[in-house]
């Protein structure tokens, strides 16, 4: 997985702060870096402060903006060169007061219930990850269902949500052998992090359980279910109400 989700990088420019770094993309996009406490964890607040910084801009909404992608501790700015020059979009950012944006994304984003079915055919790891965990599959799914979870990024797959918050005491390796077929709303750990498969395909996670619901639809206006900076919590749903539910619901 690319931290940034972007391509690569072109250039950079130090910026004046120490963990703020802007970084040449291309012609017409920035990647504002945002160093973690230790760059080899996921960090909540360093996530918080990307979302922060990407929910600004867009309020912001200046008319060179094309897109932003935000990461786990990067946001890719692209913008328009027949609006505006690199540089000025760069003078444009700094001023953003990138020190002052961690509290605002907490109530700007809501929080997004997410059904799931958990075990049997839909979550097949279930009992083998309890087992691992030395807990019961009932343990496993109150903790899962339990916390609080953030995008922090869509990526990997049209509407794939990477959601940080998971229990540690949940946390286990991907797969040593990734699957070749993992169903669409498939509910998964890998790693430090929890998921959802919007859509059929290849995938080393721990499967845990699946969701009625469609993660990505490009016949909707928003295509993407989840958008980075969403607040998420798993509830856990009987057989019924998932053919109840349904990928419309």
């Amino acid at each position: 997985m690319s931290d940034s989700g972007v391509g690569p990088r072109l250039d950079t420019q130090a910026d004046t702060r120490p963990d703020i770094r802007f970084e040449r993309l291309a012609d017409d996009a920035w990647l504002i870096a945002f160093d973690a406490p230790v760059a080899s964890i996921i960090d909540p607040e360093t996530n918080a402060r990307v979302h922060a910084l990407a929910a600004r801009i867009r309020a912001a909404a200046p008319g060179w903006l094309r897109d932003l992608v935000p990461a786990y501790a990067t946001l890719a700015v692209f913008f328009d060169l027949d609006a505006t020059d690199a540089e000025t979009a760069r003078d444009w950012l700094h001023a953003q007061s990138l020190d002052d944006v961690a509290d605002a994304q907490a109530s700007a984003s809501h929080v997004i219930e997410i059904p799931v079915l958990y075990g049997g055919a839909f979550g097949e790891d279930l009992d083998a990850v309890a087992a691992e965990l030395d807990i019961t599959a009932d343990t496993l799914i109150s903790r899962h269902c339990a916390a609080l979870y953030t995008v922090a990024m869509i990526g990997f797959a049209p509407g794939f949500p990477y959601l940080s918050g998971l229990d540690p005491s949940l946390a286990l390796p991907r797969l040593a052998t990734p699957r070749t077929r993992v169903p669409a709303g498939s509910v998964a750990i890998g790693g430090a992090q929890t998921g959802i498969y919007p859509r059929e395909s290849p995938g080393g996670w721990r499967l845990l359980g699946r969701t009625p619901l469609r993660l990505f639809d490009p016949q909707r206006a928003s295509p993407s279910l989840l958008a980075p900076g969403d607040r998420v919590r798993f509830v856990a749903i009987d057989d019924d109400t998932f053919a109840r539910l349904g990928p419309d619901a």
